[in-house]
């Protein structure tokens, strides 16, 4: 066993390293998923894919390896709704609660998946504890018009060992992409994921092909996968992997804009998200139709 031969090939620099198959990658992320390679080996991985960058076949491939380890949330009459959260909050508030809660308030089960990967962020449990909403205990299946939170370690602990590399090391490496591209549950369900950069938002998509996924896919905000509320982003969709258009997007800034809380903290983040659900204050514009998006590819399935 042992992933050193695996890094022969993908760590020989950004011109010179060669890509693995797809089952090549899975045996690799297996193998680093299970703890059954030295940290050594890991952070040799972690660089030589962050320098090299993933392929689609190689990421599928991780998936392929996540998936037969992931603890499966169990399917229920609905398609579930998947949020994964893993960027927080860092100049904007982190509206995924809101998001969650507006898509249950129309009767989907939704999940959120994530993990603080940084210290200096307010992240996604700090403003669903907020709201009322703790982490789960232990994996069960989400009922209609619920939203519920799983962290990433009862997921998967493995992967949670994987995304905490990046506080030792200062980077991100494949498995802080592989989440938000990852299906938790055992049945249908629609993934929200979101990409930083457009050169990403390539890439995601030839992997949602690949996996064969129902999914929405959006530049976020600040990484989170809620769209923006002081712009209209584009929104691309995926049904069984056929890529479909969802909306075109609108350049520049909106001119009717939300009036967002000024404090990122928790609290000040769910008291405004409290008040959109009351009907106080607007559902921003652009997550509006973000909402109706997601529940067409839903009825999709």
């Amino acid at each position: 066993m042992g992933i050193s031969h695996y890094i022969k090939e993908i760590g020989r620099g950004k011109q010179g390293a060669r890509s693995l198959t797809r089952e090549q990658a899975a045996d690799l992320f297996g193998q680093v998923l299970d703890g059954a390679v030295t940290d050594l080996e890991v952070g040799a991985f972690c660089l030589a894919m962050r320098i090299k960058g993933e392929t689609a076949q190689e990421m599928a491939g991780f998936l392929d390896a996540t998936h037969v380890r992931l603890q499966r949330v169990p399917a229920g009459a609905k398609p579930l709704v998947v949020l994964p959260s893993y960027n927080g909050a860092r100049k904007l508030p982190v509206l995924t609660p809101l998001l969650a809660l507006l898509l249950a308030r129309r009767g989907v089960p939704v999940l959120i998946h994530g993990t603080a990967t940084e210290s200096s962020r307010v992240f996604v449990s700090d403003v669903l504890a907020a709201l009322g909403i703790h982490a789960l205990a232990a994996i069960r299946a989400v009922d209609a018009g619920e939203v519920a939170y799983a962290p990433t370690e009862l997921l998967c602990p493995g992967l949670k060992r994987l995304l905490d590399v990046r506080r030792v090391v200062g980077l991100r490496n494949s498995s802080h992409s592989l989440v938000k591209l990852m299906n938790p549950c055992d049945g249908p369900a629609v993934i929200v994921s979101s990409y930083t950069h457009p050169e990403y938002a390539v890439a995601m998509a030839q992997v949602f092909e690949l996996m064969g996924s129902t999914a929405l896919l959006l530049r976020g905000t600040e990484g989170e996968v809620v769209a923006d509320a002081r712009r209209l982003p584009q929104m691309n969709g995926f049904i069984r992997g056929q890529r479909v258009q969802l909306e075109t997007g609108q350049r520049g800034t909106l001119t009717d804009l939300p009036d967002l809380p000024k404090d990122i903290d928790a609290h000040s983040t769910a008291a405004y998200i409290q008040t959109v659900l009351a009907g106080t204050k607007p559902v921003p514009a652009s997550m509006a139709l973000q909402v109706e998006h997601i529940l067409r590819l839903s009825d999709s399935l």
